[in-house]
């Protein structure tokens, strides 16, 4: 039996840079629940946009498709996956190399990935070409702080 407390949410929004946003928020409002620090917040916030922003702009590049966003909260971790049906990564390795970009003409970065591992704890990238991509992103809130009452402070 699993004895960790666990909460989970799921979204599903389309391939529109405005709903960028909408993620970075979303995801952010549900890990309010560890109570993280406001620099936990923006580390998850940024790795959250950085994944997006890849799926709308490599992903699916001009063509309108669904992000999916998955979202589970194991006791003082949250886990974060965004997945698209996209195009697909043909070399994850290369891809996530520093400055390694395929859009050197919308003057990206090729920064992305090396941001997400910065800010998270742990990075993981599935992909398929022409199946799409998922990638997982792990971070430990160092200051949760998951408020018990036993039965004893309840009758005292």
């Amino acid at each position: 039996m699993n004895t960790k407390q666990t909460n989970e949410m799921q979204i599903e929004f389309d391939s529109k840079s405005e709903n960028e946003g909408f993620a970075r928020v979303a995801v952010a409002a549900f890990l309010t629940q560890l109570n993280p620090t406001v620099e936990e917040v923006a580390d998850v916030k940024t790795a959250v946009s950085e994944a997006v922003t890849n799926s709308i702009i490599h992903g699916y590049e001009k063509k309108r498709g669904k992000i999916f966003i998955r979202c589970i909260m194991q006791e003082d971790e949250i886990v974060v996956s965004i997945s698209d049906k996209g195009k697909g990564i043909a070399d994850i390795k290369k891809a996530m190399e520093p400055l390694f970009t395929t859009k050197p003409e919308l003057e990206r970065s090729g920064m992305g990935f090396a941001f997400m591992e910065a800010f998270m704890d742990q990075v993981d990238v599935i992909s398929e070409v022409g199946i799409g991509t998922t990638v997982t992103m792990k971070k430990k809130i160092e200051n949760s702080s998951t408020f018990r009452v036993s039965g004893d402070e309840l009758n005292g």
